[in-house]
């Protein structure tokens, strides 16, 4: 039979915005545990004291907050160079017999503009390219035989250079993309490589998304 405060534990981590919640001490434990108590009840298929609940909770709080700050603030506090870019497109194509030929000619022109932004990604349905803004017509040109399914302009990016733990600590991108999602940022795209990763805000959110990610290094 499940302990209570095994049954707490499950539910909690079913719901991440509440689990980093309890982690920072921000929620009144008598409170949730009086919301949750129910689902508590339902599923350890017995009547359940408030109390324990709540003894549950706090355990789980203390055990969450250092789960979620020893290690990944560790490898946050180790963030490298944070580069952005400005005045970039963001296309997105569905898959061709021919889209990786058009694929080699934009290399081509690139190699020829050194100060142009490009990376590039591809799926099981779809390839999407970033490219800065001059490159436009370029592009366009050259798969103007393809279908593209959206094209968003003005648009900027932010490459994070993360130490090289990071992929062995779980957690560190959830940990990151939270703090955007508090703060209302929108990811256009989020590509990444085994030691750094690259967002693509709006233009206008840039800012606030740089500034959330560098405050990582402080915490």
């Amino acid at each position: 039979m499940k302990t209570i405060s095994s049954i707490v534990e499950d539910y909690i981590k079913r719901k991440p915005f509440l689990q980093s919640a309890l982690a920072d001490g921000i929620i009144n434990l008598t409170s949730l545990s009086r919301i949750i108590i129910d689902e508590i009840e339902e599923s350890s298929g017995r009547e359940v004291r408030s109390g324990a609940v709540v003894m549950a909770l706090k355990r789980l709080s203390a055990d969450l907050e250092f789960r979620a700050t020893h290690k990944i603030v560790k490898v946050l506090k180790n963030i490298g160079e944070i580069t952005v870019r400005s005045s970039l497109t963001d296309y997105t194509f569905l898959l061709s017999g021919s889209i990786l030929s058009k694929q080699a000619k934009l290399l081509e022109e690139i190699q020829k503009h050194k100060e142009v932004f490009y990376t590039s990604s591809r799926g099981v349905n779809e390839t999407n390219i970033v490219v800065s803004h001059l490159m436009n017509p370029v592009v366009d040109a050259i798969f103007r035989e393809e279908r593209c399914t959206q094209k968003v302009e003005d648009l900027s990016s932010i490459t994070v250079k993360l130490p090289e733990e990071n992929v062995s600590v779980p957690g560190i991108y959830y940990f990151i993309f939270q703090r955007l999602a508090w703060e209302g940022i929108i990811l256009y795209e989020v590509i990444s490589t085994t030691n750094e990763f690259t967002i693509l805000v709006n233009d206008e959110q840039v800012d606030v998304a740089f500034k959330t990610i560098k405050n990582l290094k402080a915490l």
